[in-house]
């Protein structure tokens, strides 16, 4: 579960209406972003499973899901192993810096907010210790080199403590801005870091453009388990294959893995190395700030977050210091967000908007960064004009020079075909 997600007992309706709660676009970068794409419709083919070791009882796939919807695992604890291989260019370490930094920027920002500090998982390979008693406690900490970050929701209270720079981040889970229209805290919509996370956000939705599968057994964090396996239907699209280990016991996915069309390495593989559905002590969600620990209260980034003293929103300094007027941050592009539209269905659904400015700066006109942005992406040219291509193994996004987003898990030339239909 995510740190502050309810509890196992969540349903994809539930999911849903969770999702519909407001977001800051800084906040929930890559992890939110990939895997909210990657919940494309979903078909239903019944099929028995195979033989296989542990010899389990067969069952449907329709029958499967059923078992994962009615899951109700309220407690449990144990250790994860998450590995996020989304194919990024190589900038020595910076895509990090800013995905940590996104959420903390300007004055008053602090190193333990969840919101920053768990944006890491979008890359590379780490270990989490999880626990959870109910929909009022759980614990996620995430482990590092001489180092542990970990964020606790008791009650009320959401503590994050960043061991490394000895930060503490504090908020409750009623006081969050970010409410969504259901009235729950927007806070509590932390980007997926557990198999069931990733499962639920890929079946929640079910049509005809998928085959649902199941394939035989396994053996996951000591448990027996079904492996549930999700193909496309269609032709075109980044997604090679999810496979979910469901524990036949309770229901619980155990490991959930993306592998790409392309081949290669999984860019998504989260499971279990080891689980125990006992009550965890409830010492467990106890946290009090070490002594020394610089304390931030939410409330105080939120106030931060409205502007710097001395620099009025919307404004910024031009040649020769000369005041001018700018959009706030994310203005336009919260704007764009709000128009979305979907072209195309199931796993070849594309979404687009109009971020209502320009496209990336390149080539000569934009200078040195012009040329940065050039090596990230692939300039592209059609019936809509030009833009560039910006692709990872799963997602891909064309930005058009005149600053309309096309995005979703479909090839490079689909991109290109959905911005010439749009003209």
């Amino acid at each position: 579960m995510a740190p502050y997600a309810s509890d196992d007992s969540t349903t994809a309706g539930e999911v849903d209406e969770q999702r519909s709660g407001r977001h800051k676009a800084a906040r929930y970068v890559v992890p939110v972003t990939v895997i909210g794409v990657a919940a494309a419709t979903i078909g239903l083919v019944p099929a028995l499973a195979d033989s296989g070791d542990p010899d389990l009882p067969k069952i449907t796939a329709q029958q499967l899901i059923e078992k994962i919807a009615k899951s109700d695992v309220q407690q449990l604890s144990g250790t994860v192993k998450i590995s996020t291989d989304l194919g990024l260019p190589d900038l020595g370490g910076l895509e990090s810096g800013l995905l940590s930094g996104a959420a903390s920027q300007g004055e008053g920002g602090s190193s333990a907010d969840p919101t920053a500090k768990l944006t890491e998982l979008a890359s590379g390979t780490h270990t989490l210790r999880v626990a959870a008693d109910g929909p009022d406690r759980q614990k996620l900490s995430l482990l590092e080199n001489a180092a542990e970050y970990s964020v606790i929701h008791n009650g009320k209270d959401v503590w994050g403590y960043d061991s490394k720079s000895n930060e503490v981040y504090h908020g409750t889970s009623s006081q969050s801005p970010e409410r969504g229209e259901d009235g729950k805290d927007g806070r509590d919509q932390q980007p997926p870091a557990t198999p069931k996370d990733f499962a639920e956000e890929a079946l929640k939705a079910v049509d005809d453009t998928t085959s649902v599968t199941v394939d035989g057994t396994a053996q996951v964090a000591g448990r027996d388990a079904y492996k549930l396996v999700v193909k496309p239907k269609q032709s075109g699209s980044t997604v090679g294959a999810i496979s979910v280990a469901v524990d036949a016991k309770t229901g619980m996915p155990l490991k959930f893995t993306l592998t790409p069309a392309s081949g290669g390495a999984a860019v998504v593989d989260v499971g279990f190395t080891k689980v125990d559905f006992a009550k965890p002590a409830a010492s467990t969600f106890d946290f009090t700030p070490p002594k020394g620990a610089k304390v931030t209260e939410e409330k105080d980034l939120d106030k931060d977050a409205k502007g710097a003293p001395g620099k009025a929103p919307g404004q910024t300094f031009g040649k020769g210091g000369a005041r001018e007027h700018t959009p706030e941050d994310g203005e336009d592009f919260g704007k764009g967000l709000d128009g979305m539209k979907t072209i195309g269905e199931g796993w070849n659904a594309i979404a687009t908007f109009d971020t209502g400015g320009e496209g990336v700066p390149s080539g000569k006109a934009g200078g040195d960064f012009g040329g940065f942005i050039d090596s990230l992406g692939d300039k592209v040219h059609g019936k809509f004009g030009s833009g560039t291509v910006f692709s990872t193994r799963l997602v891909n996004a064309l930005v058009t020079d005149d600053g309309k987003v096309y995005a979703g898990l479909v090839t490079k030339d689909a991109l290109v075909k959905a911005a010439d239909a749009a003209q």
